[in-house]
């Protein structure tokens, strides 16, 4: 076998091999192996025909197709030892000629990542505090979840819950028709369309009405820019929201004693929410002020592999799968391809976090323990019924690798927070 490499654009490797007559001769001893049990010959048993009349039946090319399909992965794999390339994933292969037989593989290899002055990075951090006005809005929401809907011979105000027989037409195509659908009129409302809402405002039980939503071109939903619909709305009933009294009752109800210990607990977990929030906030913006500064290749397959996870995750939101999400696509006059355009700019921005993140891990000596990966598997574990069937599946090589990685993560950003914060120069003096 003769073997040439050479690196280019995108951390990748061209790697050319060829090869030698007594290896072609080797796998077309095999290919014949392979055919001879599974071809049937005029005048031959199974597995009796003779090289030369099962070639001359079949033909020497689906002989030679057969023997590189063996010999090509072999050969690559030797190729890559030989001259030392550690693959990421699967190459391209072309065939150039096969007699002799030639190949060229575009081998993926790691990313390279030349970081920035990561460590002079300084953000300041901002934090929200929850008032108590934020938790009387929530304490609204919670008693409108709770609320009793009571029929009212008025016109329609926003809040209430109306019934309607709807149709509404574009081009002429029927693209909404119902009987008794039932509405909350909210204001600035997008559903079913955008000022719809306002159209149910001031009609009362019985009111039929005409009217046509149009949206101009630049309208900043896209899937009704540019777009005109006739509707036809006959409202039903209108009932109004009948909130419960905000008493200890209420409090008891929503699982503590008092209406105090219901706002008080109301608090707490907002402020828990947002400090959440503000946290993830601070490591993007550590994290991508870190990848500005720095400079990443990584081949191409990345991309790849990124974009398929992300629809994978997608897909998983669908009941039915596949089929649901095509669906939902076409629903807003998308295709799967002009889907995975726009995400690339998604993956683009995952990997380049990523392998940031990793090179800073490596730069500061980050590691996880294997100690580590115990005590998060107990964690996770902790309060399940199952714990033993959980236990084997997290132990198992690939679960301890994910979470080694999760954990590696995490470790790497509090790394980097501390730094962009100031923390890790004030521990440092």
């Amino acid at each position: 076998m003769k073997v040439s490499s050479e690196p280019i654009e995108n951390c990748q490797v061209a790697l050319n091999v060829e090869a030698e007559d007594a290896e072609l001769d080797k796998y077309m001893k095999l290919a014949y192996n392979h055919l001879v049990g599974r071809v049937a010959v005029p005048g031959f048993r199974k597995g009796k025909t003779p090289r030369s009349i099962l070639e001359q039946h079949i033909g020497k090319e689906a002989f030679l197709q057969e023997a590189m399909e063996h010999m090509i992965p072999d050969l690559y794999t030797e190729a890559l030892k030989d001259q030392k390339i550690e693959a990421i994933d699967q190459p391209s292969i072309e065939v150039l000629q096969d007699e002799p037989v030639k190949f060229k593989a575009i081998v993926p290899i790691k990313p390279t990542v030349k970081l920035g002055s990561y460590k002079d990075i300084r953000i300041e951090s901002s934090k929200k505090e929850i008032t108590d006005d934020d938790v009387e809005k929530t304490i609204e929401q919670f008693r409108a979840q709770k609320a009793t809907l009571v029929s009212v011979d008025r016109p329609v105000q926003f809040g209430d819950v109306i019934t309607m027989d709807i149709e509404a037409k574009q081009d002429g195509k029927v693209v909404i028709n119902r009987k008794d659908a039932v509405y909350e009129v909210v204001k600035d409302s997008y559903v079913p369309l955008p000022e719809f809402s306002e159209k149910m405002v001031g009609l009362a039980k019985g009111a039929e009405i005409d009217f046509v939503l149009s949206y101009p071109e630049d309208y900043k939903i896209k899937q009704v820019a540019g777009k005109e619909f006739q509707l036809k709305v006959i409202v039903g009933e209108v009932k109004e929201k009948n909130l419960p009294e905000l008493n200890d009752e209420f409090a008891k109800e929503s699982g503590q004693e008092t209406v105090a210990a219901l706002k008080g607990q109301i608090k707490k977990s907002m402020q828990e929410t947002v400090d959440a929030r503000g946290r993830q906030e601070f490591e993007q913006k550590s994290l991508d002020s870190a990848v500005e500064m720095s400079d990443v290749q990584y081949p191409p397959i990345m991309k790849k592999r990124e974009i398929e996870r992300i629809v994978r995750n997608d897909v998983k939101n669908f009941p039915d799968g596949v089929k649901g999400f095509e669906r939902y696509l076409k629903s807003i006059d998308k295709t799967p391809d002009d889907y995975q355009r726009e995400i690339e700019e998604i993956a683009n921005r995952r990997l380049l976090r990523a392998i940031v993140l990793g090179k800073i891990a490596e730069e500061e000596g980050v590691k996880v323990e294997e100690p580590e990966i115990d005590a998060e598997i107990e964690r996770m574990v902790s309060g399940s019924e199952n714990q033993e069937d959980l236990k084997n599946f997290f132990n198992l090589p690939q679960s301890r690798d994910s979470i080694s990685e999760t954990l590696l993560t995490q470790k790497a950003l509090k790394v980097l927070t501390d730094i962009t914060s100031g923390n890790a120069a004030a521990e440092s003096k």
